[in-house]
Protein backbone atom coordinates (compact mmCIF):
# COMPACT_ATOMS: atom_id res chain seq x y z
CA UNK A 1 0.00 0.00 0.00
CA UNK A 2 1.30 3.46 -0.85
CA UNK A 3 2.05 5.28 2.40
CA UNK A 4 0.00 8.32 3.33
CA UNK A 5 1.45 11.28 5.20
CA UNK A 6 0.16 14.65 6.38
CA UNK A 7 1.26 18.22 5.81
CA UNK A 8 -0.41 20.37 8.43
CA UNK A 9 -0.58 24.14 7.98
CA UNK A 10 -1.11 24.79 11.72
CA UNK A 11 -3.96 27.07 10.74
CA UNK A 12 -5.08 29.90 12.98
CA UNK A 13 -8.79 30.35 12.37
CA UNK A 14 -11.37 33.02 13.05
CA UNK A 15 -12.39 30.94 16.09
CA UNK A 16 -8.97 29.82 17.40
CA UNK A 17 -5.70 31.41 18.49
CA UNK A 18 -2.14 30.32 17.72
CA UNK A 19 -1.88 28.14 20.83
CA UNK A 20 -5.01 26.21 19.93
CA UNK A 21 -3.72 25.80 16.37
CA UNK A 22 -0.54 24.19 17.71
CA UNK A 23 -2.45 22.00 20.14
CA UNK A 24 -4.76 20.91 17.33
CA UNK A 25 -1.75 19.99 15.20
CA UNK A 26 -0.39 17.87 18.04
CA UNK A 27 -3.78 16.22 18.53
CA UNK A 28 -4.09 15.49 14.82
CA UNK A 29 -0.61 13.95 14.74
CA UNK A 30 -1.45 11.65 17.63
CA UNK A 31 -4.70 10.63 15.92
CA UNK A 32 -2.94 10.12 12.57
CA UNK A 33 -0.51 7.82 14.34
CA UNK A 34 -3.39 5.51 15.28
CA UNK A 35 -4.69 5.56 11.69
CA UNK A 36 -1.38 4.43 10.20
CA UNK A 37 -0.14 7.65 8.59
CA UNK A 38 3.63 7.56 8.10
CA UNK A 39 4.70 11.21 8.59
CA UNK A 40 3.42 14.45 9.98
CA UNK A 41 5.11 17.57 8.60
CA UNK A 42 4.71 21.30 9.13
CA UNK A 43 6.23 24.10 7.08
CA UNK A 44 8.10 27.31 7.73
CA UNK A 45 6.00 30.40 6.98
CA UNK A 46 6.56 33.95 8.22
CA UNK A 47 4.39 37.05 8.53
CA UNK A 48 1.17 35.10 7.97
CA UNK A 49 -1.57 35.66 10.57
CA UNK A 50 -3.27 32.43 9.65
CA UNK A 51 -0.29 30.07 10.06
CA UNK A 52 1.39 29.36 13.42
CA UNK A 53 4.46 27.36 12.32
CA UNK A 54 7.03 30.15 11.86
CA UNK A 55 9.27 28.70 14.60
CA UNK A 56 9.12 25.35 12.85
CA UNK A 57 11.50 23.32 14.98
CA UNK A 58 9.78 24.51 18.18
CA UNK A 59 6.36 23.50 16.85
CA UNK A 60 7.79 20.13 15.83
CA UNK A 61 9.06 19.57 19.37
CA UNK A 62 5.54 20.21 20.67
CA UNK A 63 4.08 17.73 18.18
CA UNK A 64 6.74 15.07 18.66
CA UNK A 65 6.25 15.21 22.43
CA UNK A 66 2.63 14.25 21.92
CA UNK A 67 3.32 11.28 19.65
CA UNK A 68 5.27 8.03 19.86
CA UNK A 69 5.86 6.40 16.50
CA UNK A 70 4.82 8.66 13.61
CA UNK A 71 7.67 10.44 11.83
CA UNK A 72 7.65 14.17 12.49
CA UNK A 73 9.38 16.71 10.33
CA UNK A 74 9.61 19.91 8.35
CA UNK A 75 8.00 20.18 4.98
CA UNK A 76 9.95 22.26 4.96
CA UNK A 77 12.64 24.48 6.33
CA UNK A 78 13.44 27.33 3.93
CA UNK A 79 17.19 26.86 4.14
CA UNK A 80 18.27 30.20 2.62
CA UNK A 81 16.64 31.89 5.65
CA UNK A 82 19.14 30.22 7.99
CA UNK A 83 22.71 29.11 8.44
CA UNK A 84 23.12 25.35 7.89
CA UNK A 85 24.81 25.09 11.29
CA UNK A 86 21.77 26.47 13.13
CA UNK A 87 19.40 24.07 11.34
CA UNK A 88 21.75 21.16 12.07
CA UNK A 89 21.70 22.10 15.73
CA UNK A 90 17.91 22.47 15.83
CA UNK A 91 17.14 19.20 14.09
CA UNK A 92 19.99 17.43 15.84
CA UNK A 93 18.34 18.49 19.08
CA UNK A 94 15.00 17.11 17.88
CA UNK A 95 16.66 13.83 16.91
CA UNK A 96 18.40 13.67 20.29
CA UNK A 97 15.08 14.19 22.07
CA UNK A 98 12.84 12.02 19.91
CA UNK A 99 15.10 9.47 18.24
CA UNK A 100 15.07 8.27 14.68
CA UNK A 101 11.71 9.67 13.62
CA UNK A 102 12.67 13.21 12.61
CA UNK A 103 12.62 14.30 8.94
CA UNK A 104 14.08 17.46 7.47
CA UNK A 105 12.62 18.67 4.19
CA UNK A 106 14.44 21.61 2.60
CA UNK A 107 13.15 24.33 0.31
CA UNK A 108 14.83 27.35 -1.24
CA UNK A 109 11.89 29.80 -1.31
CA UNK A 110 11.66 32.45 1.45
CA UNK A 111 8.30 31.21 2.76
CA UNK A 112 7.15 34.80 3.15
CA UNK A 113 6.89 38.20 1.47
CA UNK A 114 9.68 40.65 0.60
CA UNK A 115 9.14 42.70 3.76
CA UNK A 116 9.51 39.72 6.08
CA UNK A 117 12.47 38.53 4.01
CA UNK A 118 14.26 41.74 4.85
CA UNK A 119 13.28 41.38 8.51
CA UNK A 120 14.81 37.88 8.44
CA UNK A 121 18.04 39.50 7.16
CA UNK A 122 17.70 37.26 4.13
CA UNK A 123 20.14 38.03 1.35
CA UNK A 124 18.17 38.11 -1.93
CA UNK A 125 20.91 36.02 -3.54
CA UNK A 126 20.84 33.36 -0.81
CA UNK A 127 18.73 30.97 -2.89
CA UNK A 128 21.58 30.74 -5.41
CA UNK A 129 23.65 28.97 -2.74
CA UNK A 130 20.97 26.43 -1.88
CA UNK A 131 22.81 23.35 -3.28
CA UNK A 132 25.97 24.24 -1.36
CA UNK A 133 23.96 24.92 1.79
CA UNK A 134 22.32 21.48 1.53
CA UNK A 135 25.74 19.84 1.33
CA UNK A 136 27.01 21.88 4.28
CA UNK A 137 23.97 20.93 6.35
CA UNK A 138 24.42 17.29 5.39
CA UNK A 139 28.03 17.44 6.56
CA UNK A 140 27.06 18.97 9.91
CA UNK A 141 24.58 16.13 10.51
CA UNK A 142 27.14 13.44 9.63
CA UNK A 143 29.91 12.10 11.84
CA UNK A 144 32.58 14.79 12.38
CA UNK A 145 35.70 14.50 10.25
CA UNK A 146 39.21 14.53 11.75
CA UNK A 147 40.29 18.11 12.36
CA UNK A 148 36.78 19.54 11.83
CA UNK A 149 36.75 22.87 13.68
CA UNK A 150 32.97 23.50 13.77
CA UNK A 151 30.68 20.74 15.00
CA UNK A 152 26.89 20.81 15.44
CA UNK A 153 26.17 19.94 19.09
CA UNK A 154 23.70 18.25 19.18
CA UNK A 155 23.50 17.31 15.53
CA UNK A 156 26.74 15.68 14.48
CA UNK A 157 26.23 11.98 13.87
CA UNK A 158 22.42 12.12 13.99
CA UNK A 159 22.18 11.83 10.19
CA UNK A 160 18.68 13.27 10.17
CA UNK A 161 17.16 12.23 6.81
CA UNK A 162 17.07 15.09 4.31
CA UNK A 163 14.43 15.63 1.63
CA UNK A 164 14.53 18.12 -1.20
CA UNK A 165 11.23 19.93 -1.69
CA UNK A 166 10.27 21.66 -4.89
CA UNK A 167 7.67 23.09 -7.19
CA UNK A 168 9.85 23.11 -10.32
CA UNK A 169 12.49 21.02 -12.01
CA UNK A 170 15.29 22.76 -10.08
CA UNK A 171 14.62 20.83 -6.89
CA UNK A 172 14.00 17.65 -8.85
CA UNK A 173 17.40 17.87 -10.53
CA UNK A 174 19.15 18.64 -7.24
CA UNK A 175 17.47 15.76 -5.41
CA UNK A 176 18.44 13.45 -8.26
CA UNK A 177 22.05 14.65 -8.27
CA UNK A 178 22.41 14.20 -4.50
CA UNK A 179 20.53 10.89 -4.38
CA UNK A 180 17.93 12.21 -1.93
CA UNK A 181 14.16 11.69 -1.70
CA UNK A 182 12.07 14.34 -3.43
CA UNK A 183 8.73 15.87 -2.47
CA UNK A 184 6.81 17.89 -5.05
CA UNK A 185 4.45 20.65 -3.87
CA UNK A 186 1.61 19.83 -6.24
CA UNK A 187 -0.91 20.70 -3.53
CA UNK A 188 -0.38 24.40 -4.39
CA UNK A 189 1.95 24.52 -7.44
CA UNK A 190 0.91 21.68 -9.74
CA UNK A 191 2.00 23.02 -13.12
CA UNK A 192 5.37 21.23 -13.30
CA UNK A 193 4.37 18.03 -11.52
CA UNK A 194 4.84 15.57 -14.39
CA UNK A 195 8.00 17.23 -15.73
CA UNK A 196 9.59 17.39 -12.28
CA UNK A 197 8.93 13.73 -11.53
CA UNK A 198 10.34 12.72 -14.92
CA UNK A 199 13.44 14.85 -14.33
CA UNK A 200 13.99 13.39 -10.88
CA UNK A 201 13.67 9.78 -12.02
CA UNK A 202 15.70 10.28 -15.19
CA UNK A 203 18.72 11.86 -13.54
CA UNK A 204 18.67 10.10 -10.17
CA UNK A 205 22.08 8.92 -8.91
CA UNK A 206 22.14 6.29 -6.16
CA UNK A 207 23.77 7.44 -2.95
CA UNK A 208 24.56 6.19 0.54
CA UNK A 209 21.17 7.62 1.51
CA UNK A 210 18.97 6.16 -1.23
CA UNK A 211 19.49 3.39 -3.78
CA UNK A 212 16.62 4.34 -6.10
CA UNK A 213 14.31 7.34 -6.61
CA UNK A 214 11.69 8.00 -3.98
CA UNK A 215 9.07 10.60 -4.90
CA UNK A 216 6.39 12.04 -2.66
CA UNK A 217 3.50 13.98 -4.21
CA UNK A 218 1.46 16.63 -2.40
CA UNK A 219 -2.31 16.52 -2.82
CA UNK A 220 -5.29 18.29 -1.29
CA UNK A 221 -7.85 15.76 -0.08
CA UNK A 222 -10.99 16.49 1.90
CA UNK A 223 -13.31 13.61 2.70
CA UNK A 224 -16.82 13.68 4.11
CA UNK A 225 -19.89 11.47 4.00
CA UNK A 226 -21.02 12.93 0.68
CA UNK A 227 -19.44 14.78 -2.22
CA UNK A 228 -21.54 17.84 -1.46
CA UNK A 229 -20.44 17.92 2.18
CA UNK A 230 -16.78 17.63 1.21
CA UNK A 231 -17.08 20.38 -1.40
CA UNK A 232 -18.59 22.63 1.25
CA UNK A 233 -15.71 21.94 3.64
CA UNK A 234 -13.30 22.72 0.80
CA UNK A 235 -14.56 26.30 0.56
CA UNK A 236 -12.35 27.14 3.55
CA UNK A 237 -9.24 26.31 1.55
CA UNK A 238 -10.63 27.98 -1.55
CA UNK A 239 -11.20 31.20 0.38
CA UNK A 240 -7.65 31.04 1.80
CA UNK A 241 -6.16 30.78 -1.68
CA UNK A 242 -8.46 33.55 -2.90
CA UNK A 243 -6.97 35.68 -0.13
CA UNK A 244 -3.49 35.02 -1.51
CA UNK A 245 -4.65 35.97 -4.99
CA UNK A 246 -6.10 39.19 -3.56
CA UNK A 247 -2.92 39.83 -1.55
CA UNK A 248 -5.13 39.81 1.53
CA UNK A 249 -4.02 36.85 3.64
CA UNK A 250 -5.94 36.36 6.85
CA UNK A 251 -7.31 33.85 9.30
CA UNK A 252 -8.92 30.63 8.15
CA UNK A 253 -12.65 31.12 7.53
CA UNK A 254 -15.55 28.76 8.20
CA UNK A 255 -17.02 27.04 5.13
CA UNK A 256 -19.79 28.67 3.14
CA UNK A 257 -22.66 27.24 1.12
CA UNK A 258 -21.92 28.96 -2.19
CA UNK A 259 -18.31 29.74 -3.06
CA UNK A 260 -19.44 31.35 -6.31
CA UNK A 261 -20.66 34.34 -4.30
CA UNK A 262 -17.20 34.80 -2.78
CA UNK A 263 -14.85 35.01 -5.75
CA UNK A 264 -14.86 36.60 -9.19
CA UNK A 265 -14.56 34.44 -12.33
CA UNK A 266 -10.92 35.50 -12.70
CA UNK A 267 -10.18 34.63 -9.07
CA UNK A 268 -11.93 31.30 -9.48
CA UNK A 269 -9.75 30.41 -12.46
CA UNK A 270 -6.59 31.32 -10.55
CA UNK A 271 -7.59 29.37 -7.44
CA UNK A 272 -8.47 26.34 -9.55
CA UNK A 273 -5.01 26.54 -11.10
CA UNK A 274 -3.44 26.51 -7.63
CA UNK A 275 -5.63 23.62 -6.47
CA UNK A 276 -5.63 21.51 -9.62
CA UNK A 277 -4.30 18.48 -7.72
CA UNK A 278 -7.21 18.11 -5.30
CA UNK A 279 -9.80 15.51 -4.41
CA UNK A 280 -12.93 16.53 -2.52
CA UNK A 281 -15.67 14.01 -1.90
CA UNK A 282 -17.12 10.90 -0.33
CA UNK A 283 -14.87 7.93 0.47
CA UNK A 284 -15.62 6.42 -2.94
CA UNK A 285 -14.75 9.68 -4.70
CA UNK A 286 -11.56 9.92 -2.67
CA UNK A 287 -10.60 6.35 -3.57
CA UNK A 288 -11.07 7.05 -7.25
CA UNK A 289 -9.16 10.33 -7.07
CA UNK A 290 -6.21 8.78 -5.28
CA UNK A 291 -6.14 5.92 -7.76
CA UNK A 292 -6.04 8.32 -10.71
CA UNK A 293 -3.27 10.38 -9.12
CA UNK A 294 -1.16 7.29 -8.44
CA UNK A 295 -1.68 6.04 -11.99
CA UNK A 296 -0.54 9.43 -13.28
CA UNK A 297 2.46 9.95 -11.01
CA UNK A 298 3.52 6.50 -9.78
CA UNK A 299 4.23 8.28 -6.50
CA UNK A 300 5.96 6.33 -3.75
CA UNK A 301 4.07 8.29 -1.09
CA UNK A 302 1.32 10.89 -0.86
CA UNK A 303 1.56 13.97 1.36
CA UNK A 304 -1.99 15.05 2.13
CA UNK A 305 -3.29 18.49 2.98
CA UNK A 306 -6.82 18.39 4.39
CA UNK A 307 -7.45 22.04 5.11
CA UNK A 308 -10.72 21.81 7.05
CA UNK A 309 -11.89 24.63 9.34
CA UNK A 310 -13.38 22.62 12.20
CA UNK A 311 -10.90 20.40 14.05
CA UNK A 312 -13.37 17.55 14.62
CA UNK A 313 -14.35 17.50 10.96
CA UNK A 314 -10.69 17.56 9.96
CA UNK A 315 -9.99 14.51 12.14
CA UNK A 316 -12.89 12.74 10.46
CA UNK A 317 -11.61 13.72 7.02
CA UNK A 318 -8.28 12.04 7.70
CA UNK A 319 -10.03 8.98 9.12
CA UNK A 320 -12.15 8.60 5.99
CA UNK A 321 -9.09 9.09 3.76
CA UNK A 322 -7.19 6.36 5.60
CA UNK A 323 -10.15 4.01 5.43
CA UNK A 324 -10.60 4.70 1.71
CA UNK A 325 -7.04 3.67 0.91
CA UNK A 326 -7.26 0.58 3.09
CA UNK A 327 -10.46 -0.63 1.42
CA UNK A 328 -10.07 -4.26 0.23
CA UNK A 329 -9.84 -5.01 -3.48
CA UNK A 330 -8.36 -1.61 -4.32
CA UNK A 331 -4.84 -1.56 -5.74
CA UNK A 332 -2.49 1.01 -4.22
CA UNK A 333 0.71 -1.00 -4.34
CA UNK A 334 3.62 -0.15 -6.61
Amino acid sequence: MVPLSILDLVRVTEQTAAREAMDNARDLAAYAETLGYRRFWVAEHHNMRGIASAATSVVLAHIAAGTKTIRVGAGGIMLPNHSPLVIAEQFGTLATLFGDRIDLGLGRAPGTDQFASRALRRDPSAAEHFPQDVLELQAFLAEPQPGQRVVAVPGAGTNVPLWILGSSTFGARLAAELGLPYAFASHFAPASLDEALLTYRTYFKPSQHLSKPYAMVGVNIIAADTDAAARRLATTQQMSITGIVRNARGLSKPPIDDIETYWTPAEKAEVQRWLAVSVYGSPETVRDGIERLLERTQADELMIVSDVFDHTERLRSFKLIAEAVQTPNRVYVR
